[in-house]
């Protein structure tokens, strides 16, 4: 199988670009770079498409070195043969090259390894021939001997070596695994009669081939906690008939018995097993890809910029720890309020103290974590609002994963002077302003947005978030002088050590002042230059380009092109892309199309930042409650989280409404994702509300 042609047929990229695409990544380049940067080699493909790419590539050179191998395990043996080479290379699929050594594989002492060294392998031989002038009964006394006792030891022996060649059989395994997959259904059973979340699996069954992914994770986990036992019924009687066809030359009772029995013993468990680990993988694969779009999305949230926040995480008996943070992220107070609990004279305190604060240092917004205590916390809030009469605004804001950041060793290293709870309050107000920034501080399967990520293949589930925090990051670049080791650190061609000793270098030496500065950086070197320089910004620096995502190999090709349109370098960030021939210029200065689109698209806005165009958060100064919601009411809300059957949308009540897929729009949908988005803004009509199970309905069908 030639790879190159392989990754053609499933992604339809021409060959020139795929070769490309798989020399660059050889040479250690990061997706995030050639997505960027080598747009002309690549056709312009988005780092989505490179990373399946890359995925793909991945797996075909593990499947032909997997091909090579078992060649050699089967030369080994002395039984390599040109129509077993010619099977293992016509191989697409591990599946495939593992059926086909199956034969080969070195076997615990089976009934049919002990048949065969009792000698009755001869005897096998003879009954799968199928000669109907063969006497089987009276050929089997000539194998009886102090081993084997009688004829029907004999015969019994035989079918146990037929019954295993059967089962070896690599075509016979694929074609009951096509049966399987059209005919097969999943039938679950309640193993525990008492309520659960999983009731409605306690009497369920649907095909194999048209069960939703989102129902093979429930599954799982209610087998793996108890609640079930779950089992695929197949089309039995279809498969033995095949069986039978490809198999049978005679009526033979001993083949026909045999066949059934290498069925029900050997195959149909090791099938049933590969079936459910195939529904599981797809599952899995789905939901990482559902988490990676929510994720993205999550973080890809519009800041809320150059805005002082005051931040609260909520409690009870410990009190509301607070932190108001200034337009770029700098804490200049922190403390404790008790406004949830106690006596009116401790309410009254924490809403002096707050005034205080809100006056002291101009606060704009108050961020409350969505915690414990949140919907206590947002009352008293409310109310100060009211009192103060002031142009001040409220948020809620998802703090998933602020206590592991705060508990965190990188939490005790950013803010060594604070305590573990007022950290978690600095990073609820942080990420309200940059989201982005301060989110990559946390574990991402941390921060809650998918389904059953628990359930699912870590390894992969951490490998695809990193990459889609790794192309948030580069997608929006960085600046130089204030980003933080952790989000430096996802910067393309930059490890976690080198991101330190970026910190580390700007400590020493004040702001960086251009980006060739960066080479002087312990450990940066020419090529992690190349890789990371495009991608950080710095504003006010010495070079205007600087804080551009033009890459400095481009500077030259920049300058020209601003030489060539009258444009003062120092004043860049007008209209210049309307009335101009690309293609015209594009030949003169001897660049792409692409790059010189992108550097077009720089100079009209040097320091754009594409979150700018997301919709921001809804602020809120007045409360809403559950009890306050009617059938019918029309109102505007966030989306927190999508999944396979539905969307999860905040409302500001603190319990979020579910729109049902099929509430979505009136068109077909395979979905949720093709109509909504984590963070979109939308508008939502009140269906039915449930206060006593904490349930509403929502609908998009306004």
């Amino acid at each position: 199988m030639n790879i190159l042609d392989s990754l053609q047929q499933q992604f339809g990229v021409k060959k020139s670009y795929l070769e490309n695409v798989i020399n660059l990544i050889d040479e250690g380049n990061t997706i995030p770079f050639i997505a960027r940067y080598r747009k002309e080699m690549t056709g312009a493909l988005d780092d989505q498409v490179l990373r399946e790419i890359f995925d793909r590539l991945n797996y075909l050179r593990n499947l032909e070195e997997k091909k090579e191998q078992t060649k050699k395990l089967i030369d080994e043996q002395g039984l390599l043969t040109e129509d077993i080479i010619l099977s293992i290379d016509k191989a697409s699929t591990i599946t495939e090259i593992e059926d086909i050594y199956r034969p080969f594989r070195p076997k615990r002492r089976t009934r049919a390894i002990i048949a065969k060294e009792l000698g009755l392998e001869p005897l096998a031989i003879i009954i799968l021939e199928q000669n109907k002038n063969d006497n089987i009964e009276e050929i089997a006394k000539d194998f009886i001997n102090e081993n084997v006792k009688t004829k029907e030891d004999a015969i019994n022996g035989a079918k146990d070596i037929i019954a295993e060649i059967i089962s070896d059989n690599a075509s016979y395994r694929a074609i009951i695994r096509k049966e399987f997959f059209k005919k097969g259904i999943i039938v679950t059973k309640a193993n525990k009669e008492e309520n659960s979340v999983y009731d409605m699996y306690y009497d369920f069954s649907e095909p194999v081939s048209k069960i939703a992914e989102h129902r093979v994770l429930a599954i799982n986990r209610g087998e793996k906690e108890g609640f079930l036992n779950v089992k695929i019924e197949e089309p039995l009687d279809d498969i033995l008939k095949i069986l039978q066809s490809k198999i049978l030359k005679e009526d033979s009772k001993y083949i026909i018995e045999t066949i059934k029995d290498s069925y029900k013993r050997l195959i149909a468990p090791s099938i049933e097993r590969e079936i459910r680990n195939y529904l599981t993988e797809k599952a899995e694969e789905g939901a990482i890809k559902i988490f990676g779009e929510n994720l993205k999305q999550l973080l890809m949230q519009a800041p809320i910029k150059d805005k002082v926040v005051l931040a609260i995480d909520p409690g009870f008996r410990t009190g509301c720890k607070i932190a108001v943070i200034d337009g770029i992220g700098k804490v200049l107070q922190t403390g404790v309020i008790y406004a949830t609990t106690g006596s009116n004279p401790k309410i009254e305190e924490a809403k002096k103290l707050l005034t205080e604060y809100i006056k002291k240092y101009g606060v704009e917004i108050i961020a409350i974590g969505n915690g414990t205590a949140s919907r206590e916390s947002e009352l008293f809030i409310v109310d100060l609002i009211k009192e103060l009469n002031i142009p001040l605004f409220y948020i809620i804001v998802n703090e998933a994963g602020a206590s592991v950041y705060s508990a965190s060793k990188l939490g005790a290293e950013e803010f060594p002077d604070f305590d573990v709870a007022l950290r978690s309050a600095i990073s609820i107000g942080r990420r309200l302003q940059d989201p982005l920034a301060e989110l990559v501080k946390i574990d991402p399967k941390s921060i809650g947005v998918g389904q059953y990520q628990h359930d699912i293949n870590q390894k992969r589930l951490s490998e695809m978030l990193e990459g889609v925090v790794e192309s948030c990051v580069n997608n929006v670049g960085v600046d130089l002088n204030t980003a933080s080791a952790s989000l430096l650190s996802y910067i393309s061609g930059i490890s976690s050590n080198v991101a330190k000793n970026i910190i580390k270098y700007r400590e020493e030496n004040g702001k960086f002042k251009n980006r060739k500065e960066l080479l002087k950086v312990n450990k940066l070197g020419p090529k992690a230059f190349l890789q990371c320089a495009g991608f950080l910004r710095i504003t006010d620096g010495e070079q205007i380009l600087d804080n551009t995502s033009v890459h400095p190999e481009s500077y030259e090709v920049a300058k020209n092109l601003i030489e060539k349109l009258n444009i003062d370098i120092n004043n860049i960030g007008c209209k210049i892309s309307q009335n101009i021939d690309i293609g015209k210029i594009a030949t003169e200065l001897n660049i792409g199309k692409p790059t010189l689109i992108d550097i077009i698209k720089e100079l009209e806005k040097p320091g754009r930042d594409p979150r700018d165009e997301m919709p921001e958060p809804i602020l809120r100064s007045d409360i809403l409650t559950m009890e306050d919601l009617q059938e019918g009411m029309i109102l505007k809300g966030t989306v927190r989280n999508v999944i396979d059957f539905g969307a999860f949308v905040d409302i500001g009540v603190h319990q979020d409404g579910l729109i049902h897929i099929s509430e979505m729009t009136d068109k077909f949908i395979k979905h949720p994702l093709e109509i909504v988005s984590v963070s979109d803004i939308i508008d939502v009509k009140v269906l039915s509300v449930d206060i006593d199970k904490k349930r509403i309905s929502l609908t998009m069908k306004i």
